[in-house]
């Protein structure tokens, strides 16, 4: 569930790129445009109040899913050196629209955790996080003893997406609940 007016993070500068104050921006969306085209965006240094600053221009490095981005006000490697783990930010109600069968990975939080047990669906907890720094994982909170366990979000491990009413189905490979 998206809950409206929120800030969501979208990317993460990782390092300085050259010397005339460019970023690398870790992408953390699907959306490219939000590291391509110019315009305002919004940076937050830890837990700091996010802060406006204009987008110049940004590039796709070719097969990464990393953007050379240059910002208003960044010149030097010094300053761009210091902008190293800010966090890109956009607020929920920006969410572009999606097609029908697809989904924002904020709207995964809170669902329903099910196995198919036996030709039966067992509900055996809730997603109530989600990591993604690195990979999509999903954080679910398992009924049986309140343990944490960290899903990788792929097809193979999580077949089915249930928006409308509320859960997400798992096959998790032998020994990653008990983890």
């Amino acid at each position: 569930m998206i809950i409206e007016n929120e800030w969501i993070t979208v990317g993460l500068i990782t390092s300085c790129h050259g010397i005339n104050g460019q970023v690398k921006v870790k992408s953390l969306s699907d959306f490219d445009e939000r590291f391509l085209k110019p315009g305002m965006r919004w940076l937050q240094k830890e837990n700091e109040p996010p802060s406006k600053i204009k987008l110049l221009s940004g590039f796709k490095q070719p097969g990464k899913e990393t953007f050379i981005v240059k910002l208003q006000g960044i010149n030097t490697r010094n300053h761009a050196e210091r902008m190293k783990k800010f966090k890109i930010l956009v607020k929920t109600d920006k969410l572009p629209k999606l097609k029908k069968e697809e989904f924002h990975l904020l709207e995964l939080l809170n669902l329903e955790v099910k196995t198919l047990e036996n030709n039966e669906l067992k509900t055996i907890g809730k997603v109530i996080n989600l990591e993604n720094e690195k990979n999509n994982l999903l954080v679910i909170e398992l009924f049986k003893n309140q343990k944490e366990v960290f899903i990788p979000f792929v097809k193979e491990i999580v077949p089915s997406v249930d928006i409308k009413n509320n859960f997400i189905i798992i096959n998790p490979p032998n020994g990653l609940l008990e983890l």
